[in-house]
Formats: C-alpha cells, sequence, structure tokens
C-alpha cells in the first residue's frame, strides 16, 4: 500500500475528491488544514487596522491505494488540482504498511 497526502486549496478539493471518485482506493480522509509556504502569507484590514496572516487555509486528503495504482492516482490528482499559480498543492507519495483495521 502508498498513502497519498494531498494538500490543496480548500476551493479546488471537491475537483480532487471528483477525480478520486472512479479510483479503487482503500480509504480517504479529509482535514482542514493551514498551510505556509512560498505564499508567505498576506495583508488583511480588520477595523482599520492591517494584520499579517501567515497561514492561508489548505485542504488535506490523505487516500490509501496499492502500489500499482498511485502513480496514476497521483496524475488524476495533479490534473485535477492545478490552476497554473503559485502554492496550487502538493502531493506526497508515502511508503505505509496497511495495518490491520478493526471494524466496530
Amino acid at each position: 500500500m502508498k498513502q497519498l497526502i494531498i494538500v490543496v486549496k480548500p476551493f479546488r478539493a471537491e475537483a480532487v475528491l471528483q477525480a478520486l471518485a472512479g479510483q479503487d482506493i482503500a480509504a480517504c480522509v479529509v482535514r482542514e488544514a493551514k498551510g505556509y509556504s512560498r505564499q508567505k502569507g498576506y495583508l488583511d484590514r480588520y477595523v482599520g487596522s492591517e494584520y499579517s496572516l501567515a497561514f492561508l487555509p489548505k485542504v488535506e486528503i490523505s487516500v490509501w491505494v496499492g502500489e500499482q495504482k498511485a502513480e496514476d492516482v497521483a496524475d488524476r490528482i495533479v490534473r485535477a488540482a492545478r490552476t497554473g499559480r503559485i502554492g496550487d498543492g502538493k502531493v506526497f507519495v508515502v511508503n505505509s504498511s496497511w495495518p490491520e483495521a478493526l471494524e466496530f
């Protein structure tokens, strides 16, 4: 098994999940996250004063797939998430020994 950890902008998360819908995935977890990278945050105004927000909102999607399907699934994710602008996201591929899950 391989684990794909996908970090994308919130408005692209639905497109990524739709791209994953037809794939043979073992499990999927979606979380809200905050990220900091080359975007360096942004300035915002609140009640007349400016302040800096270093962390930007992101969505983290963790997916477990078979070894043979990992590259194909990663390619689909990149095509679905890419907008061509800085900060589109990242896909991390991790070798994962799938633990036995306890059903309850």
